[in-house]
């Protein structure tokens, strides 16, 4: 799995790329990361990346020409103009981290996993030239309802989460089927994920010690009993979701 990340701060990701599970994937040869400076594809002397927007309004907006010809270089092809549209490989993503893209989920890394390549365009500034999100990337996604100073850490963010899909990412390959928005964990927690309707969050995990100031683990886990382990798991799962995130016990 390659990843490109188009930013305007490619000193950003030094810190992010070197800890982890993204650490050892880079190190094992399961992911590739190339960082590409944005300036370096501006034509004046200032490597001007954007400008002021059209019709008024505070900031600035990122020009579309550095973006194209960013991505262009990356896929070593042209992506078209209008009227033609040059075809885009289906195995690869080219993402515009944006404010106003649709949210990503849990469902959405799993498809980014089985993709071979994801080029990720960090927005800044007031925003990006909607020819961008129109006419060159394939996605225009958000993290979440809230505003950053750019796409940078939501980017490094999916990086991540999808790195951690990947076959061989993982000492324990059960790690990433039994979390929080996992298929494989929702089936596994079992009848009460399908009675509430929904989504269900990851149930509470505890350890040792058995009782640290006064609080103690739940009798049932160290009791032996699979079974009733499982049981309790499911009904925590369940609750855990009523109070933190009621809104996913109705989505599919």
């Amino acid at each position: 799995m390659r990843f490109d990340l188009i930013t305007i701060f490619p000193e950003f990701f030094a810190g992010p790329l070197n800890y982890g599970i993204v650490r050892r994937a880079l190190e094992t040869g399961l992911i590739e990361v190339n960082v590409q400076d944005l300036r370096a594809f501006t034509k004046d002397r200032h490597r001007t990346v954007d400008d002021r927007p059209f019709g008024g309004g505070e900031g600035m907006v990122l020009k579309p020409e550095p973006l194209f010809e960013a991505v262009e270089s990356l896929l070593g092809c042209s992506v078209g103009e209008a009227g033609n549209r040059g075809a885009t490989d289906s195995k690869t993503a080219i993402v515009l981290m944006s404010a106003a893209g649709k949210l990503f989920r849990q469902e959405t890394a799993r498809r980014f996993a089985q993709t071979e390549r994801i080029i990720f365009i960090c927005g800044r500034y007031e925003g990006v030239d909607e020819r961008v999100a129109e006419h060159l990337a394939t996605e225009e996604i958000s993290i979440g309802d809230f505003v950053l100073s750019g796409g940078e850490l939501p980017a490094m963010m999916i990086v991540d989460a999808v790195t951690r899909l990947l076959p061989g990412a993982l000492g324990n390959e059960a790690s990433s089927q039994n979390e929080s928005f996992s298929s494989d964990a929702h089936s596994h927690v079992g009848r009460e994920s399908r009675d509430t309707n929904g989504v269900l969050l990851d149930f509470p995990h505890y350890t040792r010690p058995a009782e640290y100031r006064g609080w103690g683990v739940p009798e049932v886990l160290i009791g032996g009993n699979h079974a009733e382990v499982a049981k309790w798991r499911r009904a925590a799962a369940a609750e855990k979701t009523r109070r933190n995130r009621p809104d996913l016990l109705g989505r599919e």
